[in-house]
């Protein structure tokens, strides 16, 4: 029997050893995309020392292979590594696929400041430095580095970003692929994001990037997180800033666990608490604000397909200004002409009325799926969720009831359908559907400044790029939007009459009940929008771009519906059902130059917008309370001219410089006027020194000169009720120009990991300077706030 076995063994080995092993594997790499074929891969076989590099049409082959199995390792230096099982069968031929567009799986860093969203229109981003750097700040106050951005404050806590002169509903904000639904309308209305939950942050200036909507006639803010990278790694940051001026601060902190096989789970959580701020002079009594911000991504992204799920919540409470609130317009005379608080308390962190408590929940799921040789599609639902209490100060049994009491909820459900499999071609078509509630709680006790209404909406998008050749690159696009409101409001009698509604929607009405009438507004709104532009490499230093975009924005209920006392505001302010779309048409430009010793920036637009809404102080009326001033929403036609420009120039490789210019005119020119709240010219300069061998060091002393506004509307003429005279309400004049310093300081110091500390200093305001800005609607009661020195620390793990 042994004898047999070892006949076996010998027979075995003389077949395996008379193997035939001539086998040709015969190989070819291509681009998943659009079947272009890649040279320079290499493949290597994992279980013996063999290796070659595919040629210029993409071929590769290994001669003298045995059958069986083989495992091959396929890696290029824009691809991801990947490994093929092939199983060799005599001669044989396989096609292997890599991932050629490494950006589409957020794996590849974008460096330098060409656009990511746009080819031809303007467009900027913010450093992951910048943002940390203003951790404890706004999202307003973060994009004021950019030229051109600007903001419209209520106090120091309630800031909107103001692009290039136009704010509000014409300014678009994309929270991680989710268009913010968070009644943007209101001046005293910030957006409900929280900045350190978003690390890529860009700004596109104007319509140019119509894919997110056609009605973005300001600009579009893009805010998406941090990529996370295809491995099997655990990592998270933490940081903490303490401020002197609120005697607060926030602290902030991530953790990301990624896979290797592209799943991921990314958390995030803030929390901010602020008292009193301060002027240079004085407490700013009830401006503190509590913050508390949570976000939580989870997902999973591959070679062919992939999916996430994302919600956030974010909370704040914001008190207003104690002395800004009027009980009639005898006291806001006295404000403007005493230039001193009516109200200076004690510090507190107590937040008492007038205030604010916002609630903003998200939530998305998409899914993408790629097709060999065609593209990749995507899809995405979404819910939003806002919640609005303003208060008033009030007395008896309804004191700590809200006066204005709002719920938003809105689903939306978008498609869109990426095709890349021409080289030099990008071609994207899209489309949108949304439908929105919102409710009016009529237990305020409070007449309903907003109604409650049902929104609709739908888009359709066709946008594309083609490079001509590698100078030349255009992009065109264009999008149909469709929106119906439907709303069911309560109009006094005596109002609907004021206003010629009777002649006009007398149609509407459903039910008279003496002294007011229930009516139901329905409107239908059919918009185009388009855009087309070009980018012109000069060399690789230099760049130009031009773009012109047609934009079409349908009013918002605040323009349509507003008709009562806002008292947040401390205004009456009245809408028009007559209102129309605004139509705006833009040309912009930009001439770049970029190289590691200097650089440039130079950036002008024209903006014509025909039907634009306005609102503006008209005069006063007087209700129970007392006498208020009016502002009234009007049409009419607008151009908007400016220039946003930037120099920078690193003198030695220590010391590098920074100048920033905005400036931008509006003018009405259906009465020939200038527009109200255009913000004033500013420009910036400021000196940095670094050097990386004591501990990253950076100083950087930054000087802002804002110009005295010398464009602006008339003041009005109101009666007081006090002087029983008509006397000029100083409500329109600007105040006087202004100049700032600000110094920052940071440095990294190794605890566990190499700089996985870092430290900063900062004050802005240094010399304390009192000044008022105009675009800040608390000016007429107090100065802006005054030095602010804080600390920064930040743990990277």
């Amino acid at each position: 029997m042994k004898y047999y076995s070892y006949v076996f063994v010998i027979f075995c080995s003389s077949i395996i050893y008379a193997q035939d092993c001539n086998s040709i594997l015969l190989g070819e790499i291509v681009d998943f995309h659009d079947n272009s074929t890649l040279s320079g891969a290499t493949i290597n076989i994992t279980s013996k020392n063999a290796s070659t590099v595919s040629q210029e049409n993409g071929k590769f082959s290994f001669k003298n292979l045995c059958d069986g199995i083989l495992e091959l390792e396929i890696s290029h230096p824009e691809c991801t590594t990947k490994f093929v099982t092939i199983t060799i069968d005599g001669d044989t031929y396989s096609e292997i696929r890599l991932e050629h567009h490494l950006e589409e799986l957020n794996e590849v860093k974008v460096v330098g400041d060409v656009p990511k969203h746009t080819i031809s229109g303007q467009e900027n981003t913010l450093s992951v430095k910048d943002i940390e750097r203003n951790s404890g700040n706004s999202l307003g106050d973060a994009l004021k580095k950019i030229p051109g951005i600007s903001t419209l404050n209520t106090g120091g806590n309630i800031v909107k970003p103001v692009i290039q002169g136009l704010n509000g509903s014409r300014i678009l904000i994309l929270n991680n692929n989710v268009r913010m639904q968070d009644m943007e309308w209101g001046e005293e209305h910030a957006p409900n994001v929280d900045v350190n939950a978003n690390q890529n942050i860009s700004v596109i200036k104007g319509a140019a990037a119509i894919e997110y909507g056609g009605d973005a006639i300001g600009g579009v803010i893009v805010l998406e997180p941090l990529p996370v990278v295809r491995t099997d790694s655990l990592f998270g940051k933490t940081q903490l800033n303490l401020s002197s001026n609120g005697r607060g601060g926030n602290i902030t902190s991530t953790l990301t666990k990624s896979y290797k096989s592209g799943l991921y789970i990314k958390s995030q959580g803030s929390y901010k608490m602020l008292g009193d701020l301060e002027a240079p002079d004085y407490i700013l009594s009830n401006t503190g604000i509590k913050e508390s911000g949570l976000s939580l991504n989870i997902g999973k992204r591959d070679f062919v397909q992939g999916w996430e799920g994302y919600y956030s919540y974010f909370n704040s409470e914001i008190g207003i200004l104690r002395a800004s609130h009027i009980g009639n317009i005898d006291d806001l005379i006295l404000s403007i002409n005493s230039q001193e608080p009516s109200v200076i308390n004690d510090f507190t962190y107590e937040i008492i009325h007038p205030n604010q408590e916002v609630t903003h929940h998200l939530a998305k799921l998409n899914y993408y799926r790629r097709f060999e040789g065609f593209g990749k599609w995507m899809v995405q639902y979404d819910f939003q969720k806002n919640r609005r209490y303003e208060y008033d100060i009030r007395v008896g049994d309804d004191a700590d009831k809200a006066s204005l009491d709002l719920q938003l909820t809105t689903h939306s459900v978008l498609t869109n359908i990426k095709f890349d499999a021409k080289q030099g071609l990008d071609i994207k078509t899209g489309a949108m559907g949304r439908y929105q509630n919102n409710f009016a709680n009529p237990d305020t006790g409070v007449r309903r400044l907003i109604p409650d209404y049902d929104k609709f909406d739908f888009g359709l998008f066709a946008i594309g790029s083609y490079e001509i050749n590698p100078d030349w690159t255009i992009d065109a696009g264009a999008r149909y939007d469709f929106s119906r409101i439907d709303s069911k409001k309560y109009y006094r009698v005596s109002r609907w009459e004021e206003r010629g509604y009777d002649i006009d929607f007398s149609d509407i009405i459903l039910e008279d009940l003496g002294t007011q009438l229930l009516t139901n507004p329905v409107f239908d709104y059919h918009n185009i929008s388009g855009t087309a532009g070009f980018h012109y490499e000069i060399n690789e230093k230099d760049h130009l771009r031009f773009n012109y975009a047609l934009a079409q924005r349908a009013p918002n209920p605040s323009e349509l519906f507003s008709d009562g006392l806002h008292h947040s505001a401390a205004r009456i302010e009245l809408g028009d059902l007559r209102m129309k779309s605004e139509t705006s048409s833009k040309f912009s430009a930009s001439l770049e130059r970029n190289t590691t010793k200097w650089g440039y920036n130079v950036a002008p637009y024209l903006n014509s917008i025909n039907d634009f809404i306005i609102l503006e102080p008209t005069g006063v009326e007087f209700t129970i309370r007392g006498a208020f001033p009016v502002w009234s929403y009007r049409q009419t036609n607008t151009v908007l001219l400016g220039v946003d420009a930037s120099i920078y120039n690193n003198w030695t490789s220590n010391i590098r410089t920074d100048h920033k210019l905005a400036w931008v005119r509006g003018n009405d020119t259906s009465t020939d006027t200038p527009l109200i709240n255009i913000p004033a010219a500013n420009l910036t300069n400021s000196i940095t020194y670094t050097n990386p061998k004591w501990n990253n060091l950076l100083v950087s002393l930054e000087s802002q000169y804002v110009f005295e506004q010398t464009r602006y509307p008339e003041n009005i003429e109101v009666f007081s009720p006090q002087q029983q005279e008509n006397v000029i309400l100083d409500i329109n004049t600007p105040p006087d120009a202004y100049h700032l310093l600000a110094l920052n300081t940071e440095a990294s110091f190794t605890l566990k990991n190499k700089n996985d500390l870092t430290v900063g200093l900062s004050a802005t305001n240094l010399l304390n300077t009192k000044y008022r800005d105009y675009l800040n609607r608390l000016r007429y009661f107090v100065d802006d706030t005054g030095r602010n020195i804080s600390l920064r620390l930040i743990f990277n793990y």
